[in-house]
Formats: C-alpha cells, sequence, structure tokens
C-alpha cells in the first residue's frame, strides 16, 4: 500500500498567504514604478493647452510614482521583518547553508543546462536563486534610498525632516543630486533585468521541473514528485 501510495505525486505548502500577497503587491507595485519613472525620466505625454494653470499631467504623473514608492518601501519593510523574526520563514535562511558548497553549484548549473537532476536544497532557494535575490534586495535598497534623497528635494516635512541630515550626507556621498538620480536610474535597469530574467526561471523550472513553480506563487503549493516518477 505504501508503494502504490507513493506513485501519485503530493502536494505541500510553499508559500504562505502574507508571501504570496507580498510578492503580487511588491510586483504591481515596481512595475508601476518603472513605467512612471520612464515618464518622469523622459516626459512622453503632453497635457491638451488650456490656459488655465491645470496641465498638471507631469506632476500627477511624479505623484502616483512616489505613492508607488512608499506602498514598495513598506512591501520591503514587511518582508524584512518576515526573513528574520517568523518563524515559518526560516527555509529562507537555511538556502545560505548551500551558498558555499561546490557540489551545490555545480549540480544546479547542471539542472540549468539540462544535464543533471536538480539538487536537494537546505532551504527555501537554490544557490542561483539566492544569489539573485541578494542582488535584488541590495538594488531595492538603494533604490528606495536614492528615492527619498530624490523626494527629499520635493517634500520637506514630517519624517524627512528627520532624515534630512542622514539623506544629506548621503547624497554628498553619492555625489550630488545629478549622481544621485543617475544611480536610481541604472538600478531600475537593473531591477528590469532581474524581472525578466526571474520570470524566465520561473517558466524554465515550471516545464522541466513539472512541480507547479508558477502556480505555487498564486495558490501558495507545490507538487512534490516521487523519484520513482521523475
Amino acid at each position: 500500500m505504501g508503494k502504490f501510495k507513493d506513485l501519485f505525486v503530493k502536494r505541500h505548502t510553499e508559500f504562505s498567504p502574507f508571501y504570496r500577497w507580498h510578492h503580487w503587491i511588491r510586483f504591481f507595485s515596481i512595475i508601476f514604478l518603472i513605467i512612471s519613472g520612464f515618464y518622469i525620466a523622459y516626459p512622453f505625454l503632453s497635457p491638451e493647452v488650456d490656459p488655465n494653470p491645470t496641465g498638471f499631467l507631469y506632476a500627477k504623473g511624479r505623484t502616483f510614482h512616489e505613492i508607488a514608492g512608499f506602498i514598495m518601501i513598506s512591501m520591503f519593510i514587511g518582508k524584512m521583518y518576515y526573513f528574520f523574526f517568523v518563524k515559518s520563514d526560516r527555509d529562507e535562511m537555511r538556502s545560505f547553508k548551500d551558498l558555499f558548497s561546490v557540489k551545490k553549484w555545480m549540480k544546479q548549473i547542471g539542472y540549468y543546462l539540462l544535464i543533471s537532476k536538480h539538487p536537494v536544497l537546505s532551504g527555501a532557494y537554490n544557490v542561483l536563486q539566492l544569489v539573485a535575490y541578494l542582488a535584488l534586495y541590495l538594488m531595492l535598497t538603494f533604490l528606495i534610498i536614492t528615492g527619498l534623497i530624490l523626494y527629499m528635494h520635493v517634500y520637506h516635512d514630517s519624517f524627512l525632516a528627520f532624515l534630512n541630515t542622514p539623506l544629506t550626507y548621503l547624497e554628498v556621498m553619492f555625489g550630488g543630486l545629478a549622481s544621485v538620480r543617475e544611480i536610481h536610474h541604472v538600478l531600475t535597469w537593473g531591477i528590469i533585468v532581474f524581472i525578466i530574467a526571474h520570470v524566465y526561471m520561473s517558466v524554465f523550472n515550471a516545464i522541466y521541473g513539472k512541480e507547479g513553480t508558477i502556480d505555487s506563487i498564486v495558490s501558495g503549493y507545490k507538487w512534490e514528485i516521487p523519484e520513482s516518477e521523475k
């Protein structure tokens, strides 16, 4: 009976509700930030000609960009709390065990080259995923910092008045406001590259691994295939 049961694909929980909601809110906020950011950098739309001073399309675009930015910052803070303090997220921390394993690196690269099986993971991510996510959060960190510096020159009250001194110091350290804007822009392209790679690898794993990789970020479940069926 045990052998008969092993022939069936088993379902297990891969992502919690918080993780899934966080992923999609962050995804849509980043997409909107990219589109509105390019508009701010190069206004490709113009309001209709009107003698009244009501054509504030650019200002509205910047306002919605800033709103999406603060949504993304809230998701960033939530994820950091979840990563360090929530016990159910310990699988992500355990992924670091594989980071310095040459064997895991070789097997993972071999898997993507279609010459070997997927290695058994210590945590939630394989080594290439972990490096990609570390790069993502590093880029997001500097995008938030540079974004707040740029926002500081538009809005001077509230918590930005409190952050004025450290943000001004960072602005000088980055080489001035023009350099901050350039860094912000370059990091945006880094996020775009990550999104393209992330979507490609997710589709690859879904097709090649047949474990419901893409479905799991919506349903929360992934499929575990018995070794005898692989």
